[in-house]
């Protein structure tokens, strides 16, 4: 994931920060709980595309 494309992409719920997680391929807004996937290095920014993180699932 490139680093400069990191620092602009925000949720498109919150609009807070994203944490990129490697291994998972995904970004993940920690205040709504939401992982978004990342295929073939594009962010896909869809809500209904994201996965809720599980409650005990730490980020």
């Amino acid at each position: 994931m490139d680093a400069k494309l990191l620092e602009i992409l925000a949720c498109p719920l919150c609009k807070g920060p994203l944490t990129y997680l490697k291994t998972p391929q995904e970004l993940v807004c920690k205040p709504c709980r939401l992982a978004y996937p990342i295929r073939d290095d594009i962010p896909v920014m869809l809500e209904e595309e994201a996965r809720q993180l599980a409650p005990d699932e730490e980020v």
